[in-house]
Formats: structure tokens, sequence, C-alpha cells
């Protein structure tokens, strides 16, 4: 595939060659961002480690399912992936079964899963010794993100690979901008959950003041939102929270998995997080609560369980 020209329109889509695409993983992100590439005219082959999300996808999108990562990847141009963590993508890379196995020289492996920047290097590295591309691709934006194809994805890796994945990644995003070399993509989905951290736990103190202050919190985020406090988190959570729901978006058990990582880096790195280090015993507060499952923004419900 040739790499995009910059002078075409990003929304003219459906200039680019259609590929044989593989994505392995269909969870509350990759099943949507799968369909995407199947509605845009990719030939699409799915892989779940549950079968019946694969089966699922199928009856709904069409495309194909395939029983091991290895066969996914057969004859496929590219190679998404969205799974859990760095053992799960180690197992569909480079396990028994896994897609490195079936993928031909010259083919490209993209990972939109948020994992450590060591298991990208190492992965980055296992696949040049086949002659296969590996692009590090994180995501944010969260499930309507990923459902309305508006993602934004921050890569790492090769030029000429992030290049040629580019107009596939287009499809399900809003942005998509190569950062550096490998790597980088990971570190700066880091600096992305760094800042929600932090961003989270202060709307979530200050609406907590406005409760006891009496106020009324939807006044108080209409006005204080068209200022300089204003935020995503802000306009899209202050509902939900304020009527005690959390389930609409990125679980907490998740974002201390990801904010277990930048702490982990920052102690190799010498960065100072200690706002992050906070927040993440915080979150820990949460899956005391049995809260491991909801939103992000039940940090607001923690301050709420202290009175």
């Amino acid at each position: 595939m040739r790499p995009a020209d910059p002078s075409n329109a990003p929304d003219s889509r459906e200039d680019h060659k259609m590929a044989n695409v593989a994505f392995l993983g269909l969870g509350v992100m990759g099943y949507p961002m799968a369909g995407h590439l199947q509605a845009a005219g990719h030939e699409v082959t799915v892989f779940n480690r549950t079968a019946s999300k694969a089966e699922a996808w199928v009856a709904e999108h069409g495309g194909a399912m395939a029983a091991t990562p290895r066969e996914a990847a057969q004859g496929a141009e590219f190679v998404m992936a969205c799974v859990g963590n760095d053992d799960d993508l180690r197992m569909v890379c480079t396990g028994e079964d896994g897609a490195f196995h079936g993928m031909s020289g010259g083919a490209i492996f993209v990972d939109h899963t948020t994992v450590s920047d060591g298991v990208t290097h190492e992965l980055y590295t296992a696949g040049q010794k086949q002659d296969i591309a590996f692009v590090d691709a994180p995501i944010s934006g969260g499930q309507a993100g990923a459902e309305n194809g508006v993602l934004s994805i921050m890569c790492g890796g090769d030029q000429a690979a992030y290049d040629a994945a580019e107009p596939i990644m287009q499809i399900y995003s809003k942005i998509c901008r190569r950062i550096g070399e490998s790597g980088a993509g990971q570190l700066t989905k880091m600096c992305n959950q760094i800042a929600i951290a932090g961003l989270v736990q202060a709307l979530s103190e200050a609406m907590h003041f406005a409760e006891k202050a009496g106020l009324d919190g939807r006044a108080v985020v209409e006005v204080i939102s068209q200022g300089a406090a204003g935020s995503w988190q802000m306009v899209n959570r202050h509902e939900t929270m304020l009527d005690d729901h959390f389930d609409y978006g990125f679980a907490v058990d998740w974002m201390r998995k990801d904010l277990g990582i930048c702490l982990d880096t920052a102690n190799e790195n010498g960065a100072s997080l200690p706002v992050t280090a906070l927040v993440d015993q915080f979150y820990k507060d949460v899956q005391k609560l049995g809260g491991g499952r909801w939103d992000t923004s039940s940090l607001f419900k923690r301050l709420r369980a202290l009175d």
C-alpha cells in the first residue's frame, strides 16, 4: 500500500486501496473499530478469545472470523490489535498461535492496546527479525469515540510503516499522528492518562465542594465550563456524576493498570508524578468500594462516601 498523499482531503477515506485486514480483540473498543473497517470496504477477519463475540461480529458486519491470531493474520496486509495488557499482547503476537507466525514479510502490525513501552520495544524488535513492521498506536476517546469513529490515535514506529497504516486508522479516528520512533505512542498515551487522572480528581473536588456549599452543581458547571476550567470531562461527565451513575466509559480497573504503567515508567525516567500517584490510590479506594468496573468519574462517588 502506498503512503497516504498529504494533499488528499482527509474526508476522502474511500480513495485508498482496499486491504486484507485482521483485527484481534473485540472488546468495547475493538468491536466497533473492526466494524468501521468492514463498512469502509476492507476485507476483515476477526479473532476474539471468546469466540461467541467474533460470531456475533460476523453476523452483524459480515467479514470472516478465525480460530487463532495466526489464522486471522494469514494473508493480511495489516493486523490490528486491541487487547488487554502486556501479556495479552505478547500472546496474540508471539504466542504458540500468535499473529507473527502467520504474517508475511512486509505486513504491518498495528497495536491499539495501552501497554508498556517495554513490551512495545520487545515486539518491534521481534517483528524486525521477520520483516514485520510494528506500530504502537494506543487510542483515546472511549467507547463512544470508537463507536462514532472519532478516536485520537498516538503512534510510534518507523515512518514508512506509519504512512502505510495511517489511511486504515483514519477510518475510525478524528486525529492520527506519529509522535516518534517505536514506543513514542505508548509514552504519549501515558501523558494522556496522567492528564485525565488529575482532571477527574479536580472536577470531583469542585463538584463535591459545590454540593457542600449548597450550590446547584449543574448551574455551577454551566458557568465554569465556559471559562478556563472547562474540559471534556466536565462537559461530558458532570451530569452522570451528579446522578450517581458511573457506567459511561473507561473502567477504574483499566485506569489503575494504565496508571501503574505510568508510575513504573516515571521511576525509570525520573519524572515526578505526585498527583498521579495520589489519584491512583484514590482509585484503589474506589475498587475497595466495589467500583472496579465503574467509570473513572467515580472519584466523585469516593468523595461522597467519605461523608
